[in-house]
């Protein structure tokens, strides 16, 4: 069955438990479920109550943190909440939260030393970045969630890792309802999307991330956000056959697979992401390039699953239209 099929049916066939806690849920907040377990990355992780200080070191969390009401539990943010991707609200209030570092290494990874986040005094840390382990954390009394997509032997992604994603922050933090009502409103808009595309003749496309300056290029394989994105949107990931989350490739085989459509990931000032392609050798024989279709997208409107996802895909009809 093809993945495009697949994605459809888990959209209507939405385990809503999550299969991410050991917890009882219920149709509202408040229902005493604490203490309770989530499995989050192989580890179980105990809440004896809904956490009360947030420290972020991911932006990817802070839509989801937002809609469920949440965002007055953060009391600190690290590495780059990127303007575009938010409301001017949202914005605001995002710059009302407190900076620990904005730094940013050569491949992207945050530097800040777990010192610093521990004098925070947190019971619950997003994202864990290299340098800081779960137990280090775990010894100062604050617990650790990671993004299902950054852990080891991940599994295919599909919107059902977005929605999972949602219900455990609900479980977790207490937010049943408003978790099942961002849920439902997520699930209305890609399936419009599906609807729409369920009958176009079918496309091609590679979703990439160049690196600035001349580095490798890198594409994304079925293990990633980008493949329910294009199985949604109409589209075959070229690539859609690798396990892999993300991985090298080269032009030669971009070229071999001449996608009908590129859609290129940055981070930052993206604005120069098309000459990193058009600088390899012999892309000029790319169809995506001479007939200009190429999407230039901020990562997190594809990477990791959360709300901005959902951007994502309705930002890639709205370029290619359904194909119909």
């Amino acid at each position: 069955m093809h993945r495009r099929v697949l994605a459809t049916l888990a959209i209507t066939a939405l385990t809503m438990t999550a299969g991410c806690t050991s917890a009882d849920r219920a149709d509202s907040g408040g229902d005493g479920t604490h203490p309770l377990t989530v499995e989050n990355c192989g580890t179980d992780v105990v809440f004896e109550s809904p956490p009360e200080r947030v420290v972020l070191l991911e932006s990817a969390p802070i839509t989801i943190l937002d809609e469920l009401d949440l965002l007055d539990r953060v009391v600190s943010r690290a590495g780059t909440f990127t303007s575009e991707y938010y409301s001017d609200d949202l914005n605001s209030r995002i710059d009302e939260i407190p900076v620990l570092s904005e730094d940013i290494d050569a491949s992207g990874h945050l530097v800040l030393s777990q010192e610093v986040v521990i004098a925070e005094q947190p019971d619950l840390v997003l994202g864990l970045p290299d340098g800081m382990t779960r137990e280090g954390l775990a010894d100062s009394g604050a617990n650790v969630l990671v993004q299902s997509v950054y852990c080891p032997d991940v599994e295919p992604t599909t919107f059902d890792t977005l929605y999972e994603q949602i219900q455990m922050y609900g479980t977790v933090f207490d937010r049943h309802r408003e978790a099942d009502e961002l849920i439902a409103s997520l699930q209305d808009r890609v399936s419009a999307v599906t609807d729409a595309t369920a009958d176009a003749p079918e496309r091609t496309a590679a979703v990439l991330y160049p690196s600035i300056g001349g580095g490798p290029l890198y594409t994304y394989g079925s293990a990633s956000m980008a493949q329910p994105q294009l199985d949604a949107a109409g589209f075959v990931n070229v690539f859609e056959e690798s396990a892999e989350r993300v991985f090298e490739v080269s032009i030669e085989e971009l070229i071999d697979r001449d996608p009908d459509v590129l859609i290129l990931l940055g981070q930052g000032d993206v604005t120069g992401l098309e000459n990193e392609i058009t600088s390899l050798p012999g892309s000029h024989s790319l169809r995506a390039l001479a007939d200009d279709n190429v999407l230039i997208q901020l990562f997190n409107f594809t990477e990791p699953p959360s709300p901005l996802s959902v951007v994502g895909l309705e930002r890639i009809v709205e370029r290619f239209g359904t194909g119909g």
